[in-house]
């Protein structure tokens, strides 16, 4: 519970002017509380002086003799006023009540500002740093877990803007007002104070239990509604596959079966919330009607206005306090997965002190490295050197390890073994950034951003003028098509560029690595998901952006790469041909096979 409140301040820090000033605003807006009473009590004496409670002057002896005697004093001068017929003393005397009412809504209204004020901006800060933090992952990170679980991690943020903005005041608020009114009814009487709380104690009790019930219930209502989010998130993007089987029946069955567990959780915390307070009350008033039966053959118990009123008023915020510990126990549950997710570390470590990286000019040297997946051994002992400018293929069977080999040049992942070059510097003791920015990626499948087909293109160089950018669309052969678009470059491709063609959003993808301009280009099966015409155009585009820079391509098709210098075949993780593709059909082996059969990794024809 410490570290959490911990955790709590360390959100707030940045705002500690403020926070600290809503806390001080709250304690007293809890002592504005207790003030009210007084204030009643003082006014009921002045007004009704032969009625005045014997409670008052129990409690007046116990404060200093300074501050009783100018209670008193007060008290019977207005009374002396009032009963001599001043008008205008009475209308200060009962102006005094909403006068502290006014005070204690003020102080109120400040405090729940505040520490609004500063729930929202510690919210979005934790927000943007877990986005920050997650998009630091490494990739590995992010495919082992899903989109939607993801996004729910990033939406549990939300329950700490009701925990500080609302539940703080009530934490610095209510206890302050249950212990001033707990210390006016001892310090009137301690016996019957005693009496009267005698059921509390008991009231810890199914605090205790249901706590733990709010805290299960809790994390199931977390869990749950990434449930939930991972269904609409796969079922979305997933369209074209739910609507060509008829799925939309089955998707639905599955999550209203996910939102019948949410709804199951969310009625546990419920329950477990809500059973406290009228338990509470019983064992309360079970004390009350002890003290009443006492009271009742204690002739001196006359007069016992703010004592009882100190008791009675000391309910509500008790129920309160019991609220706020089931709130506490939620959002401890919603929030502990972010504070996880916080806290998890990336496996690819930056270097204290990175080395300067320039891939121009360089060559990459693949020295004996070996991967894995776990258990998993995917690459054996890859030797590999590419010269600057060479265009270099990889091909093979489907699992044997070209995307593997491309993944870690990327610095997807980190080799088991051996190192990874780009000239003298092993990319582990270059940042992350300087690595990447040394390389241009074309993949099969492109991602676009809904966003404009300019800004698209300028994800390659952020801050392209628009002059680059149509340059690069021109190399790309998309210039023309662009042009034929409602809004040309503003045009808004849609989510992934579901308002381009296949070929299209290749094209874009092309000219966003052209106008990256980087020395190094990994191009991933970039033409297998075209059809013959599109092929052709894509491929001119991919020939204009090889030319002059080092290029490592995953064929897909083997008729694309008859021209490279140097045909690398793999198999089961491991280099077994190298040659150009006459020489890899002159010796007769995998590849000689792969091209005569006319087998590709999909079985189509080359």
């Amino acid at each position: 519970m410490i570290a959490f409140w911990l955790k709590l301040w360390q959100l707030t820090r940045p705002y500690k002017g403020r926070f600290i000033l809503g806390l001080i605003f709250g304690v007293l807006s809890g002592l504005a509380d207790t003030l009210v009473l007084l204030t009643l009590a003082f006014v009921f004496g002045v007004v009704f002086i032969r009625t005045k409670d014997a409670n008052i002057d129990q409690l007046l002896s116990k404060l200093p003799k300074l501050l009783a005697s100018a209670f008193v004093q007060a008290q019977q001068w207005m009374a002396g006023l009032l009963h001599a017929g001043s008008n205008g003393t009475l209308l200060v005397v009962v102006s005094l009540v909403p006068l502290v009412m006014l005070g204690r809504g003020v102080c109120s209204y400040l405090a729940s500002y505040l520490m609004g004020w500063v729930a929202v901006r510690a919210l979005c800060d934790l927000r943007a740093r877990l986005f920050e933090h997650l998009l630091n992952l490494p990739f590995s990170f992010l495919t082992r877990n899903s989109t939607g679980e993801l996004m729910s991690r990033v939406g549990d943020v939300s329950v700490l803007q009701n925990m500080i903005g609302v539940s703080m005041v009530t934490i610095i608020k209510e206890p302050i007002s249950i212990l001033t009114k707990a210390a006016i009814a001892f310090q009137i009487n301690p016996l019957w104070t005693v009496i009267a709380l005698v059921g509390f104690p008991f009231c810890v009790i199914p605090v205790v239990v249901y706590n733990r019930k709010v805290r299960r219930a809790g994390a199931g209502i977390q869990t749950e509604q990434a449930n939930l989010n991972r269904v609409m998130h796969e079922s979305f993007t997933g369209s074209r596959i739910v609507k060509s089987y008829n799925l939309e029946k089955t998707v639905v069955d599955r999550f209203k079966a996910n939102q019948a567990k949410f709804i199951s959780h969310y009625m546990r915390v419920i329950r477990s919330t809500e059973s406290p307070g009228p338990i509470i009350e019983v064992l309360g008033s079970l004390g009350v009607a002890v003290l009443l039966f006492y009271l009742a053959r204690d002739t001196s118990a006359e007069g016992s206005f703010l004592f009882i009123g100190a008791l009675v008023s000391m309910y509500s915020p008790i129920k309160a306090v019991i609220r706020l510990q089931s709130e506490l126990q939620r959002t401890r549950a919603a929030t502990s997965r972010v504070f996880e997710l916080l806290a998890t570390q990336s496996t690819l470590l930056e270097p204290p002190h990175p080395a300067p990286l320039q891939a121009a000019g360089c060559a990459i040297q693949f020295d004996h490295v070996s991967f894995s997946y776990g258990d998993r051994l995917v690459l054996r002992d890859i030797q590999l050197r590419v010269e600057p400018g060479q265009m270099v293929a990889l091909v093979g069977r489907s699992g044997s390890g070209k995307t593997s080999l491309t993944n870690l040049l990327l610095r997807f992942y980190d080799p088991t073994e051996g190192a990874i070059r780009i000239g003298a510097v092993d990319l582990r003791q270059a940042s992350l950034r300087d690595v990447r920015a040394q390389m241009a990626v074309v993949t099969q499948e492109v991602i676009l951003f809904d966003d404009t087909i300019a800004n698209n293109i300028a994800v390659g160089l952020p801050g392209a003028s628009r002059a680059q950018i149509e340059r690069a669309a021109a190399q790309a052969f998309a210039h023309e098509f662009i042009l034929e678009k409602p809004h040309g470059y503003d045009s808004i491709v849609g989510e992934k560029g579901t308002n381009l063609s296949v070929g299209q959003r290749q094209r874009i993808a092309i000219a966003r690595a052209i106008l990256r301009d980087a020395p190094i280009l990994v191009l991933d099966e970039a033409t297998s998901a075209l059809d013959n015409e599109a092929e052709k155009i894509v491929q001119k585009a991919l020939d204009e952006l090889m030319k002059g820079r080092t290029t490592i391509c995953i064929a897909h098709r083997l008729s694309t790469i008859q021209h490279f210098e140097r045909i690398v075949v793999m198999d089961a993780g491991q280099i077994v041909e190298t040659g150009s593709h006459a020489e890899l059909l002159a010796r007769g082996g995998i590849y000689q096979k792969l091209y005569t059969l006319g087998s590709t990794l999909d079985g189509s024809i080359p």
